[in-house]
C-alpha cells in the first residue's frame, strides 16, 4: 500500500533565526541552505525579505545557490513585502511566496485593529498579488489554533480560490494539543468544500513542550507539510524540531500513514553546523541528536544492546548520522582532500585565497590537534566567518598567568579597525581576566548574558566552541569562538559578539507564524 508524500518544509533559516542572538549572515545562510539540499528538505524558508536589505540579499543568496529544493520568503498579507519576497526569489530554480495575516479573535482586535470581513479581504488580495509573482504560494492563519472556527472556514475557502495550493494552519503559541489540534483539521476538511485543492500545514511552537506531538496529530488527521527547524529551534521555546518528526515518521512506519524523502544520514551533520554558526549547542539528553541519544550507561542496557541492538534502540545510530563522520584528514593530507572534505560539508570557497586561507588554518589546527574531524571543519569555517563579519575587532594573541592564591591576570592585543590595542587586567578567573582587559578598552556599554562554552569533539585535545551572548539597548547577539585553547576561544568569542553589536541591527517588523 503507498503512502501520501509528507512534505518538510525547513524554518530554521527564518523562524530559526528569530531566537535572540541566532541571527545568521548571508554565507552561513547559504552554507546551511545547502546542508538542508542534501538532506532533501522539500522547502527551505529562507528569511524575510523585507524585514532588512542583510534579509533581502540572504534570501536572493540562498535562492540562487539551493537547485534542489524550493526555496520560499516570508511576507506579510501587503503588496510591498509580496513584491520584495518576489524580487528576492527571482533566481530560484523553485520558489514559494509564503504570505500570512493573524486571523484570531486577540490579535485582529489588539493587534491588526481589523474586523473579520476586512481581514478576509486583505488576505484574498495578499494571495492574488502572490499568485501573479510565483506559481508555488502558500498562506497561513497567523495564531491560527485560536482562531474562530467559522471564520477560519471562511478564510481558506476563499484564499484556496484565489490560488493558495498550501495552507498553514499554526499553533503560533504553542497553546494547542493534540487531540484538539489534530481535530482542527479534521474540521477543516470536512467544513470547507475546496480543501482538497491545496496541501494542509502545521508549523507547532514548543511553549507547553508539544510542537512535535501537535504535528503529527496533525499529520494524522489529514496534514501533509510539516513545518519545523533543525534542532527545535525558533522564537521562545522553539519549534517542532525536524530530526524528531523525520525519524518519528521513519521509525513508526508501521503507525504513520506518511512518508517523506529526507536523507536522514545528514540530520547530525546538519544539526551540528547549525549549533555552531548559531552558536546554541544542542543539549545532551536531546532525542536523535543529542550526545547521549545513542548511549547506554545503565548496566542492564549495556548487556542487552551488546546481546541484541533492538533491546533498548529504536534507531540505529547511523541512520541518522552518527558515527558517519570517520577521522579523514590530519596534519599530512594534503590542499585537495581538504577542499574535498570542506565540499562534502557543503562549504565552497570563492577564490584560491580563500581555500589557501582554510588550508593554512586547517595547518594549525593539525598542528595542535592529531585527529580532525567534521566538527572540526564545521568549526573552523564558523571561526572564520565570525572574524570576517563586519570585523572592527579582530584577536591577535594572549599571555594569561594563573597561579593558585594570586589573582590571574590576561594581557592580550586584538586590532580595532586594522590598528592593534593592548590591553590587560586581572579578574576572578582567566576568562573573566581577558573579558575584563577588552572592556577596559572597548567600553561597549553592554552586558553579559550568556557564557557556554561545548566540546566539539571528544578528548582533551578537542577544540571549545565558546558562546558569548550580549546585550545591549534592547538588541541581543551571540559571539562564537572556537580553539583548543577555552581561554583564547572565549577571547574570539567576545569580540565577534562585538563585532555583531557594532554591525548593523536586525528587525522583523512583524515576526511570523
Amino acid at each position: 500500500m503507498s503512502k501520501d508524500k509528507l512534505v518538510i518544509f525547513d524554518t530554521t533559516l527564518r523562524d530559526g533565526e528569530q531566537s535572540p542572538g541566532a541571527s545568521m549572515t548571508k554565507d552561513e545562510k547559504v552554507r546551511i541552505g545547502k546542508m538542508l539540499e542534501k538532506m532533501r528538505v522539500d522547502v527551505i524558508e529562507a528569511g524575510f525579505a523585507i524585514a532588512s536589505p542583510g534579509d533581502f540579499e540572504a534570501v536572493k543568496a540562498v535562492a540562487e545557490a539551493v537547485k534542489e529544493s524550493t526555496v520560499c520568503s516570508l511576507a506579510r498579507a501587503v503588496r510591498p513585502d509580496i513584491e520584495r519576497a518576489g524580487e528576492a526569489l527571482k533566481n530560484a530554480n523553485s520558489g514559494r511566496i509564503h504570505t500570512f495575516i493573524a486571523t484570531s479573535p486577540i490579535h485582529m482586535k489588539y493587534k491588526l485593529q481589523m474586523e473579520p470581513d476586512q481581514v478576509l479581504a486583505q488576505a484574498v488580495e495578499a494571495v492574488k498579488i502572490a499568485r501573479n509573482l510565483s506559481e508555488d504560494v502558500e498562506f497561513s492563519l497567523e495564531d491560527g489554533s485560536r482562531t474562530e472556527p467559522e471564520f477560519m472556514y471562511r478564510i481558506i475557502e476563499a484564499v484556496i480560490a484565489a490560488g493558495a495550493s498550501t495552507i498553514n494552519i499554526p499553533d503560533t503559541v504553542g497553546y494547542g494539543t493534540p487531540e484538539e489540534y489534530g481535530a482542527l483539521f479534521k474540521n477543516v476538511m470536512n467544513n470547507v468544500p475546496n480543501a482538497d485543492k491545496a496541501i494542509l500545514s502545521t508549523h507547532c511552537h514548543n511553549d507547553l513542550g508539544l510542537a512535535v506531538a501537535n504535528s503529527l496529530a496533525a499529520v494524522m488527521n489529514g496534514v501533509r507539510q510539516v513545518e519545523c527547524t533543525i534542532n527545535g529551534l525558533g522564537e521562545r521555546a522553539g519549534n517542532a524540531s525536524l530530526e524528531e518528526i523525520v525519524m518519528a515518521v521513519q521509525t513508526r512506519k508501521d503507525f504513520y500513514p506518511v512518508e517523506t524523502t529526507i536523507d536522514t544520514r545528514h540530520i547530525v551533520p546538519t544539526s551540528r553546523l547549525v549549533a555552531s554558526v548559531t552558536g546554541f549547542p544542542v543539549q545532551p539528553n536531546k532525542a536523535i541528536v543529542g550526545a547521549n541519544a545513542f548511549a547506554h550507561e545503565s548496566g542492564i542496557h549495556q548487556d542487552g544492546v551488546l546481546k541484541h541492538r533492538e533491546t533498548y534502540e529504536i534507531m540505529k545510530a547511523e541512520d541518522v548520522g552518527w558515527n558517519a563522520n570517520k577521522l579523514v584528514l590530519g596534519k599530512h593530507s594534503g590542499r585537495a582532500a581538504v577542499r574535498a572534505r570542506f565540499e562534502e560539508l557543503g562549504v565552497t570557497f570563492d577564490s584560491p585565497e580563500a581555500l589557501n586561507d582554510a588550508f593554512k588554518r586547517f595547518k594549525d589546527l593539525a598542528d595542535k590537534k592529531h585527529e580532525i574531524f567534521d566538527e572540526d571543519l564545521q568549526a573552523l569555517v564558523s571561526d572564520v566567518k565570525a572574524e570576517n563579519c563586519d570585523e572592527i575587532y579582530r584577536f591577535v594573541g594572549m599571555e594569561v598567568n594563573c597561579k593558585t592564591g594570586q589573582k590571574p591576570k590576561a594581557e592580550l592585543t586584538f586590532t580595532r579597525l586594522g590598528q592593534n590595542v593592548s590591553a590587560s587586567s586581572e579578574g576572578s578567573g582567566p576568562v573573566d581576566a581577558v573579558f575584563k582587559a577588552i572592556e577596559k578598552e572597548v567600553s561597549s556599554q553592554s552586558t553579559l548574558e550568556l557564557y557556554s562554552v561545548n566540546a566539539i569533539t571528544a578528548g582533551t585535545e578537542a577544540q571549545g566552541e565558546v558562546t558569548v551572548r550580549l546585550a545591549r539597548n534592547g538588541e541581543i547577539v551571540n559571539g562564537v569562538g572556537a580553539d583548543t585553547d577555552v581561554v583564547a576561544a572565549s577571547a574570539k568569542a567576545y569580540l565577534h559578539a562585538l563585532n555583531l553589536l557594532e554591525s548593523e541591527g536586525r528587525a522583523h517588523p512583524q515576526r511570523g507564524v
